[in-house]
């Protein structure tokens, strides 16, 4: 196993730094500290040429793009304060409202603004007897998008020999805060010779979050028991597709969280014979088959794209947590520590 450091162009005069991970299997994990983003995974195909199985580009400038700001697919980033959305950017604590920043129509979207996905983490390389990594650290100030609090926030990425990506996240506060991390990494385990559509998805849960019209979670869990909704036996995303009219943009959430590890879902491209399992301390898991990617992204011409091209499981704490009683864990107060851990297992 190894880890390198190399340049990866520049962000605001400043240098950005990638870091290569490569296991015994050669497998290969590439992230850049800014936005502590996973910027591309690649694993050993049946020629010479590695195949690339997560969305990303090959410098920084891919991420700087007016396509890209202008579709913000957060690929591969670390999201935070708040994953997902806030309804109308505002919540209130023990009495007192706040205020966030507004940028997904009238709702606040994954940290805001400036989330952490779009500032520099400081960066070290980590390594253990079965693992390399890179150990990822930030300091968010008081009402940073309008959360409370001094927050420093961590998070370290490993590559195993067993084929797992492991993210470890910790986060600290000296006022109770909202905080829910994730990583937005989208997938296509057929290496993008085709759309998701063909993979095979298993969740663990038959309950699911329902939206309002703005896509904000209302706090109502649903009962998804026998319908098209209910992945709990693996089904074919293009068969749900057609069924709902529409790609997944789905919330489910799962009664086991909080230290132990448990699997929320699997998901294998036949083809390839691929498989992708999720496992992980969280409550709750987005599964999301990029219905809103743009055609105008890609890597190079060999690796385009857009609609229903790579799908993501991000794995955090209930959207919308703040503004709901039935939320679990929306709050980290300064005498606790936010942990959580998400794993993802290849096989190849």
């Amino acid at each position: 196993m190894q880890s390198t450091k190399q340049q990866f162009g520049k962000y605001n005069n400043q240098d950005v730094s990638l870091f290569v991970l490569e296991n015994d299997n050669g497998m290969i994990v590439k992230i850049m500290d800014l936005g502590a983003t996973i910027t591309q995974i690649t694993i050993p195909g049946k020629g010479i040429e590695p195949v690339s199985i997560a969305c990303g580009f090959n410098s920084v400038d891919g991420y700087l793009s007016d396509a890209y700001k202008n579709n913000s697919p957060y690929f591969g980033c670390t999201v935070g304060r708040y994953c997902s959305q806030i309804k109308d950017a505002k919540f209130s604590l023990n009495g007192e409202e706040y205020k966030l920043n507004a940028n997904c129509g009238d709702n606040n979207l994954h940290g805001g603004t400036v989330g952490f996905d779009k500032q520099f983490w400081a960066a070290e390389e980590v390594a253990t007897k079965d693992k390399v990594g890179v150990q990822f650290k930030l300091k968010s100030p008081h009402f940073s998008e309008g959360f409370p609090g001094n927050v420093e926030a961590e998070v370290t990425i490993f590559l195993s020999n067993d084929n797992e990506i492991i993210i470890n996240y910790a986060a600290t506060t000296d006022q109770t805060t909202p905080l829910s991390m994730t990583n937005h990494t989208y997938w296509n385990l057929s290496g993008f010779e085709k759309t998701v559509e063909s993979s095979m998805v298993q969740v663990n849960t038959n309950k699911l979050l329902a939206l309002d019209e703005t896509g904000a979670v209302t706090g109502e869990v649903k009962d998804v028991s026998n319908t098209i909704e209910d992945l709990r036996e693996a089904k074919v995303v293009n068969d749900v597709h057609s069924a709902l009219g529409d790609g997944f943009e789905h919330f489910y959430v799962f009664d086991k969280y909080g230290v132990d590890l448990n699997k929320a879902a699997e998901v294998t491209e036949p083809s390839s014979e691929r498989k992708l399992e999720v496992y992980t301390t969280e409550p709750c898991m987005l599964f999301y088959t990029g219905k809103y990617t743009s055609y105008e992204l890609k890597r190079d011409e060999n690796e385009k794209y857009g609609k229903y091209r790579g799908f993501a499981c991000e794995t955090h704490r209930w959207p919308n947590g703040p503004n709901l009683e039935n939320a679990p864990q929306s709050f980290t107060s300064p005498d606790e520590v936010f942990k959580s851990t998400t794993v993802f297992k290849l096989t190849f």
